[in-house]
C-alpha cells in the first residue's frame, strides 16, 4: 500500500512516500481502507515534537509510529474474529491524538478505539474533519455550564477548534462574539456568530464590553488582559499554556481568590467527545468547515500550509475516491 513515512522529527521535508505491506489485524481489530484524512495542529505538533513534552507520548528520540496521521474516515474491509461492533462495508471514522497512521491507504485499529459509524448525511471528507478540532472545542464547554443568553467571546474563531466551538455555543443558545480576520466574517456570521471583531484593526481586549466567558483558542491574549471583559463571575479559558505556563496555575489561584475564574481545557476522553459530536451532527447543529483538500502525494504541502497558522477550519487529505 502507499503510505507517507516519517522516520524522524522535523519539518515537512522529512515526509516521504513509501510502499508498505498492508496492515494485519488481530482478533480485536478492524482493517480500514482510508478514503480521507486531515492535517491538523495535532499532526503538526507530532511531526515537529513541539512542545518538547510531545516526545514523552509519541517517542523520545523518534516517532513511535512511522506513518503519521491522527484522523481518518474510510470503509471497513476486514474484521477480527472477536469483533462485534463493526462489519465489512461499514463507513467509519476516528481520531487518536497520539497517532493512528492514517496517512496511508489502509490502517488497522482496535474495535474499542475512538471510532464510530459515519452518519448517512456526511461524506468521508466531512467525517474525517469532524473530530480533532471538535474534540478540543468540546473540552472547553464540558467543564462549564453555558446557559441560553450567555455572552461569549471566541478569539481565533476561524480554525478547526474555533468553528466547532462557535457552533456548539450557538446550539446552546449563547450570544457569541467572534474575533478573526475580516475575510472570515461572512463565514463566522453564517455559523451563528452575533458580532464580529476584526483583530487586524481592533484590539478586542480594549473594548468596553462584558462577557460571561472568554475563550481564546489561539493564545494571543491573557487572563490579565481579558479580566475586565469578564462579568462578575465570568470565566476565561485558553487552550494555550500562556506566558510562563500561567494558564496551568491560574485555575488554582483564581479558584480560591477571585470571583472571575481561569479554567484550563485539559482534553478528556476522545470517546466521550465523539459521542457528543455524533449527537450534534445528527441534530444538524455541527458540520466541519473544510477549506482545502490535498492528495496523499502532496501531504508535505498540506503540512506546510497548516503550520502557517492561517487555515480556515480544516484541511483534508484525499487518499482514495469515494464509492
Amino acid at each position: 500500500m502507499k503510505a507517507i513515512v516519517c522516520d524522524c522529527y522535523g519539518t515537512p521535508s522529512v515526509l516521504r512516500m513509501k510502499e508498505l505491506p498492508q496492515p494485519m489485524v488481530t482478533d480485536s481489530e478492524i482493517l480500514v481502507r482510508v478514503v480521507a484524512s486531515t492535517v491538523n495542529r495535532t499532526d503538526c505538533a507530532i511531526l515537529s515534537a513541539r512542545p518538547f513534552i510531545m516526545r514523552f507520548f509519541t517517542g523520545l528520540l523518534k516517532p513511535n509510529k512511522v506513518v503519521p496521521g491522527t484522523e481518518f474516515a474510510g470503509v471497513v474491509m476486514q474484521v477480527g474474529a472477536a469483533v462485534t461492533r463493526f462489519q465489512v462495508g461499514q463507513r467509519v471514522f476516528g481520531f487518536n491524538d497520539l497517532g493512528l497512521s492514517a496517512h496511508a491507504e489502509y490502517l488497522s485499529i482496535a474495535e474499542d478505539a475512538a471510532i464510530a459509524e459515519i452518519l448517512a448525511q456526511f461524506s468521508f471528507a466531512q467525517a474525517a474533519a469532524s473530530i480533532e478540532g471538535a474534540h478540543y472545542a468540546y473540552n472547553y464547554i464540558n467543564k462549564i455550564k453555558i446557559r441560553a443568553g450567555d455572552k461569549i467571546l471566541i478569539n481565533g474563531a476561524s480554525g478547526a477548534i474555533g468553528t466547532a466551538l462557535l457552533q456548539f455555543c450557538v446550539a446552546l443558545g449563547a450570544e457569541v462574539t467572534v474575533v478573526s480576520a475580516q475575510k472570515h466574517a461572512a463565514l463566522l456570521l453564517s455559523l451563528g456568530a452575533r458580532n464580529f471583531i476584526d483583530y487586524t484593526t481592533t484590539d478586542f481586549t480594549q473594548q468596553n464590553a462584558s462577557y460571561d466567558f472568554v475563550f481564546d483558542v489561539v493564545g494571543t491574549s491573557s487572563y490579565r488582559r481579558c479580566r475586565h471583559l469578564l462579568s462578575a463571575n465570568g470565566i476565561y479559558i485558553s487552550s494555550e499554556l500562556g506566558r510562563w505556563s500561567q494558564n496551568l496555575y491560574l485555575p488554582l489561584l483564581t479558584r480560591f481568590f477571585c470571583a472571575r475564574k481561569v479554567i484550563f481545557p485539559f482534553p478528556a476522553s476522545i470517546k466521550d467527545s465523539l459521542e457528543f459530536i455524533q449527537q450534534q451532527i445528527s441534530r444538524g447543529q455541527f458540520a466541519p468547515v473544510i477549506e482545502r483538500e490535498y492528495c496523499l502525494d502532496d501531504l508535505a504541502q498540506a503540512f506546510i500550509y497548516v503550520q502557517g497558522g492561517h487555515k480556515t477550519g480544516n484541511v483534508v487529505v484525499r487518499i482514495a475516491e469515494e464509492v
